[in-house]
């Protein structure tokens, strides 16, 4: 078993996918353990740390990488299995913003209204419980909810040497902000470049669908992964799988347009899995279909269409990928 650790110091975070070298080469089948900070590079520490004093645009949602698989040439697959996401510290954060957001007026969206007030909140995190303690701001108001640890951004370089900036979800993955990419998930993400170069950031310890304040309980994570390369196989748009169900994804604005990515892919994706043509594929997803949220906040929102493997009478899906980096996984952690 090749297990790699990398720790970034803060100098070595990226802010961008694409124009950036490699910071470290992994062969397919690495077990990569890392670390990531918040979307806030551990500025905001307290309630008083309001982001726009603390922080500097654009250097926000930092990502540890990128990181050049061995093998991996434009047309292939990479596939990042999440064997364990944990924070890594015992406290979080979670912010409104001016003019961010998905119930203000934006830059995009202009509103005569005042913006909204920028305030922050600390989540005291309960690992050995695995609770996230709310607590209301201007009243006694508490509640625990439970971890649901994620990660809200994951990427590899676009294509013709394009730069994005990490708060960008699209067709190369990036700030999706999907609940759905937590431990004991896959994610197959297109390669567009010699290497793939991806990377990993953007720890939530849990969110609501759609990030609607625009941000989730942001929280630095110790993370491990499992890195794969399926050659050949070129993948359109990031896909997640699960042991229970295979996801499509879909950014864009508007939010309709993301939808429609995310179900056209699901729709040809369950075709060529079954042989089905596609209007009946298309019949099926529209009835056993679900269509979980990312965010409905970021410069692109994000959907993700859903079905359960059992209604496609579980296919072969990236020659089984899935299970085999499960079970990379499986003696990762009895080591």
């Amino acid at each position: 078993m090749n297990i790699v650790s990398y720790q970034p110091t803060a100098d070595e975070l990226s802010y961008t996918f694409g124009g950036r070298a490699a910071v470290g080469k992994v062969r397919p089948g690495t077990i990569l353990e890392l670390s990531t900070e918040d979307c806030f590079g551990g500025r905001v520490v307290s309630v008083d740390d309001l982001p726009s004093q603390v922080c500097e645009f654009p250097y926000l949602n930092p990502v540890t990488g990128p990181f050049h698989v061995e093998g991996a040439e434009p047309g292939d697959t990479l596939a990042l299995h999440f064997v364990s996401i944990t924070p890594a510290r015992d406290w979080a954060v979670s912010t409104t913003f001016p003019h961010f957001g998905a119930l203000t007026g934006t830059h995009t969206t202009a509103m005569l209204q005042p913006p909204l007030e920028e305030r922050v909140w600390r989540y005291d995190l309960d690992l050995a419980r695995g609770v996230a303690v709310y607590r209301a701001r201007n009243s006694d108001f508490s509640v625990e909810l439970p971890l649901d640890p994620m990660h809200g951004t994951v990427g590899v370089a676009p294509a013709a040497n394009e730069v994005r900036m990490t708060i960008t979800p699209d067709a190369h993955g990036g700030n999706m902000d999907t609940p759905e990419l937590r431990t004991g998930v896959t994610l197959y993400l297109g390669v567009n470049v010699e290497g793939g170069l991806f990377s990993i950031g953007d720890g939530h310890a849990r969110q609501g669908h759609g990030e609607v304040c625009g941000t989730g309980i942001e929280a630095a994570m110790r993370t491990v992964v499992a890195v794969e390369l399926i050659k050949g196989v070129a993948t359109p748009w990031p896909r997640l799988e699960d042991d229970h169900h295979l996801m499509s994804t879909g950014s864009a604005r508007p939010l309709e347009d993301a939808y429609r990515i995310s179900q056209h892919d699901l729709v040809t994706w369950s075709a060529s899995l079954t042989g089905l043509d596609e209007l009946d594929a298309y019949q099926l997803i529209s009835q056993a279909g679900e269509a979980p949220v990312g965010n409905v906040c970021d410069t692109n929102y994000t959907m993700v269409a859903k079905v359960p493997k059992v209604v496609l009478k579980h296919p072969r899906v990236y020659g089984a990928a899935h299970a085999t980096l499960r079970d990379l996984a499986k003696r990762y952690s009895a080591r």
